[in-house]
């Protein structure tokens, strides 16, 4: 049962997440942490962390994690094929209606309103990851609780990749680094 479950969730993730890898961050949120409990929010931001280290889309890298965790092999193929099934056919469908109907303002009308929630699912999930990443899974949201380590690294990430464009894997191996030797000197 676990396999067809694994299925059917990410098959919901990949029919839905409308936007990309980082729109699809609530849904995939919503299946494997709050519906069925497979990870825990702290797990959850390790989750996310492993596949941004890792090449390919989030959604299939994380239908591979949490697929090898729940059912081993036989999980992790369950879960990546039902994420990428309906891309695959969607795509298909929508790529030849695009081509032939590119034009239309109506068409692109439609595309442009569908920006702005996209844009607010990317930022939720955003929001989670931080109070998660600096609060820790089920704390408070206060000044006392925040670990301000993670937040200064944070900052540095940020100026980083806005500032000095330096390339996110360059950033994420400096981020640890960085977090390893200020646990050691603490």
């Amino acid at each position: 049962m676990s396999c067809l479950e694994l299925f059917l969730s990410f098959l919901q993730i990949g029919l839905f997440s409308f936007g990309g890898g980082y729109a699809a961050l609530p849904l995939i949120q919503g299946q494997i942490v709050t519906v069925h409990g497979w990870l825990g929010m702290s797990e959850f931001t390790d989750l996310i962390t492993i596949s941004q280290m890792t090449p390919g889309p989030i959604a299939i890298n994380a239908a591979t994690f949490v697929g090898i965790k729940i059912a081993g092999v036989p999980g992790a193929l369950a879960a990546t094929f039902g994420c990428i099934l309906p891309s695959c056919v969607i795509v298909t469908l929508i790529a030849r209606l695009y081509l032939r109907y590119q034009n239309l303002d109506a068409l692109q009308s439609v595309l442009n309103s569908l920006r702005p929630a996209v844009v607010a699912m990317i930022a939720s999930a955003g929001i989670s990851i931080l109070v998660s990443a600096f609060w820790g899974e089920g704390a408070s949201v206060t000044l006392a609780d925040t670990n301000w380590t993670l937040v200064a690294i944070f900052g540095v990430c940020v100026l980083l990749l806005r500032k000095f464009k330096m390339n996110p894997v360059w950033v994420m191996l400096l981020a640890g680094l960085l977090n390893a030797v200020l646990s050691y000197l603490s």
